[in-house]
């Protein structure tokens, strides 16, 4: 099975990320079983969230369900099995030299997808993504031979690649898609109205290559779901309080000048959002992440998947899409991973570096100047 056009993320519900509030365990089994009765029918998980305890949770929310009836993504990148936590920054790639060499990158990832399917209590992923590569993982052939040979195996029937956690990436992206067009089914890019920018500039290139793409962060931040208003109180810890000051304010603004198009059609903004992403001929999926927001006057997360659920099957027109575009247009707001024309460290770290041998020219084959595209205007 194919990814369906909406998506369950087993990160929602605050339980394996920093947002909102973390919904109890029997409350977050039955919203993936809500999501399932709704027809929301693609789940994906991560084995490093929770070390592996995301993939026994989205396990026991799916048992008993059809397999041929629902689609299941896996990710596997971070080594929690012989890495060390440093941190907030995580764990370390699974191709951190200190690790391994290329001669073991295979080995690993198939170790790492055996032990993520048992926890889903499944025999294969329909998609396996590889997630948040370091500067390794986008160029270096051993990588993709090791994914490629998950499928051969049959322990996925798609592979693909989910960058992050940050924004970002984009050169090595397009590098990426150039060399391994082959093997690569699916691409995952942050992407929502209120930032075309960077991931709108993947497009192209993932249409050319047959490539599908899965949209996250739908909802930038949660304020699509309608409950995050200016003056909104974030708990300590909340992810989002790193996030430039006034961002609520901004974005809310924007938002209101986008609903005379919400309602013409009769529909939320939320759906909004999924519907601008999905006019983008590339995007086929659309996963917003489902917050529940503190406060007795939140909307409820089980709301949220309902409105998620209930997606009408119409598209915007290009003219409807080009408008939001514009008013959204966020391009130069914040630095971006990755391969960064302003990186002057002396060597890459795990999810930023200085551009690499071939990205000027990749980004000539794309219009994209590094230096006038990439960077922080603001």
């Amino acid at each position: 099975m194919d990814l369906t056009r909406t998506a369950f993320g087993v990160w929602g519900g605050g339980r394996y990320m920093h947002f909102g509030e973390k919904l109890e365990e029997e409350r977050f089994l039955a919203l993936i079983k809500r999501s399932y009765d709704e027809g929301v029918r693609t789940f994906m998980t991560a084995d490093v969230y929770g070390q592996g305890a995301a993939d026994e949770m989205l396990g026991r929310g799916l048992a008993g369900k059809d397999r041929d009836s629902y689609c299941l993504v896996g990710a596997v990148g971070h080594d929690f099995y012989e890495g060390e936590r440093a941190g907030a920054r995580g764990f370390p790639r699974f191709t951190d030299a200190s690790l391994r060499g290329p001669e073991s990158y295979a080995d690993y990832l198939r170790a790492a997808t055996e032990k993520s399917l048992s926890r889903c209590g499944t025999e294969k992923f329909d998609l396996l993504l590889l997630h948040n590569p370091d500067v390794i993982g986008y160029t270096h052939e051993a990588v993709w031979e090791g994914m490629a040979a998950l499928k051969d195996a049959g322990l996925t029937d798609r592979i693909g690649i989910a960058p992050g956690p940050a924004n970002g990436f984009t050169l090595d992206m397009l590098a990426c898609m150039e060399k391994f067009a082959d093997q690569i089914d699916w691409a995952m890019v942050i992407l929502n109205p209120l930032e075309p920018w960077p991931g709108g500039l993947l497009l192209p290139a993932a249409e050319k290559f047959g490539i599908k793409v899965i949209t996250r962060v739908v909802d930038y931040g949660g304020l699509f779901h309608g409950d995050v208003r200016p003056g909104h109180a974030f708990a300590e810890g909340d992810h989002r309080v790193y996030r430039p000051a006034g961002w609520v304010e901004v974005g809310n603004e924007k938002m209101e000048r986008m609903r005379a198009i919400a309602e013409e059609h009769g529909v939320s903004l939320l759906q909004l959002a999924c519907l601008w992403n999905l006019a983008h001929p590339a995007v086929e999926s659309v996963i917003p992440t489902l917050i529940q927001e503190a406060g007795d006057d939140a909307k409820t997360i089980e709301a949220k998947l309902d409105d998620l659920a209930a997606l009408p099957a119409m598209t915007l027109t290009d003219e409807q899409r080009d408008f939001i575009t514009d008013i959204g247009n966020n391009k130069g707001c914040m630095d971006l991973k990755g391969a960064n024309p302003n990186f002057d460290g002396p060597e890459p770290l795990p999810d930023r570096w200085g551009l690499q041998p071939g990205h000027k020219e990749v980004g000539d084959r794309w219009g994209i100047v590094p230096e006038r595209d990439l960077v922080c205007t603001m």
